[in-house]
């Protein structure tokens, strides 16, 4: 059992010596910060050149401080992100306000920067994907891996992983109308070869090998994110292990009629008791996906809230949800949110939209890791069609939608000491 660890010693946070005397660094991120995203990547940077950072949960929108290095003051004005110097002593009293226990504010400490790996193909896909957008605006460098990195045992290599928007049902996505596409086409070529070259018979088979090694990856301690399909997918392929519910259109073989009266929900990490969508011209895979219940709102009528939680008791999902306003667009994507009732009982829901009964942000404990689970596409494009073109992240440098990327890519910064139980 993990807990984070808190900065309730002003002296502790300060250090002894000449640090007290030293100046320390604001990044504000509230309102008032015009670069949002770009600060996580300055954080992302000091804790690659080993330069603690403390994150200043619920204080300022999640503001960062950190002692001043030489060469910071040149990067932030190159980014363009807003900041202020502190004294020790002003520093001290921010602490002393968050220290208050009547006040829904703490302090974490990040210490490293996490290894980042996206798992996407190699094959040109016509969408983009949000995370590798707003990782490189943000100056974030990760590695791409795909099902060869995964069986292999390179994930050993990273500590957290971003799952692309994949089919991990062997289904090419149920993007069947787009066949004769050379993306498309390409995407099967892509995949069945790797099945070939694991002695896999179909997609499917290869798919359920890489979610299991994933599973085995957060439950050693790694941190798992994904968006969009890739999230109900990965449950799905647990849920139909020694079941066929891949229609011969896809693989070849005939899928089973009564799939669903066979589905086991014992190795699910998220969801429970839901119902297979078996038609395979259905771009839907199952009921979890609420996206077609909310076909009748209105783009401004859209939006998702995050919850509130206890920074000195609850500190994960609280730093999960930093974020300079609570009320979030909402946006589409193959799955864009997630039926309240078939949600598992362990799982923590951050955001809603409550008309719906919808959760659009989930999050979990698998041993010593955790996974996060975002429903939609991508936060500045609410639609989102085939063959779109990629968003221009450098239009949205405030987005709060990406700040909830970003929170999980630094979430695993965090130190963490072992409690006994």
């Amino acid at each position: 059992m993990y807990r984070f660890a808190r900065g309730m010693s002003l002296w502790l946070l300060l250090g002894l010596g000449d640090r007290i005397y030293s100046q320390y660094i604001l990044l504000p991120m509230d309102e008032t910060q015009t670069q949002h995203l770009r600060a996580y990547g300055l954080v992302y940077a000091l804790l690659s050149r080993g330069v603690p950072v403390d994150w200043l949960l619920n204080y300022r929108g999640g503001s960062f401080a950190f002692l001043e290095v030489g060469w910071v003051v040149s990067e932030l004005e190159r980014r363009e992100i807003r900041y202020q110097t502190l004294s020790s002593a002003e520093y001290g009293q921010i602490l002393s306000q968050i220290a208050r226990p009547e006040v829904n504010m703490d302090v974490v400490r990040l210490e490293k920067a996490p290894r980042i790996a996206v798992y996407a193909p190699q094959s040109s896909e016509p969408w983009d994907d949000a995370v590798q957008l707003v990782l490189l605006y943000a100056e974030i460098p990760y590695d791409i891996i795909y099902d060869d990195e995964v069986l292999s045992g390179k994930l050993r290599e990273y500590d957290w992983l971003h799952l692309h928007h994949e089919d991990f049902t062997g289904q090419y996505g149920k993007f069947y109308s787009f066949k004769d596409k050379a993306w498309y086409k390409a995407m099967v070529r892509e995949q069945t070869a790797i099945a070939s070259r694991w002695g896999f018979q179909r997609v499917a088979d290869l798919k359920l090998a890489v979610v299991k090694k994933l599973r085995e990856w957060v439950q050693q301690g790694g941190f798992l994110f994904a968006m969009c399909s890739a999230t109900d997918t990965y449950d799905i392929a647990f849920a139909a292990e020694g079941t066929d519910i891949v229609h011969d259109i896809y693989d070849g073989t005939p899928y089973d009629p009564f799939a669903n009266s066979k589905l086991r929900f014992d190795n699910c990490i998220a969801f429970q008791n839901f119902t297979i969508r078996l038609n395979p011209f259905d771009y839907e895979f199952s009921d979890i996906d609420t996206g077609e219940r909310r076909r009748t709102l209105r783009e401004d009528q859209d939006y998702f809230t995050l919850r509130e939680f206890s920074a000195k008791w609850d500190p994960i999902p609280t730093m999960l949800c930093q974020n300079h306003v609570s009320r979030i667009k909402g946006f589409y994507g193959q799955t864009t949110g997630y039926e309240m009732s078939l949600l598992r009982p362990n799982v923590v829901v951050m955001g809603e939209f409550t008309p719906l009964s919808e959760a659009r942000y989930i999050h979990g404990i698998l041993e010593r890791g955790f996974w996060t689970f975002y429903g939609g596409h991508d936060p500045e494009d609410y639609q989102h069609f085939v063959e779109e073109p990629p968003t221009d992240v450098s239009k949205h440098p405030t987005s709060p939608g990406y700040r909830l990327i970003l929170n999980n890519v630094l979430f695993p910064a965090a130190k963490r000491k072992k409690m006994k139980t």
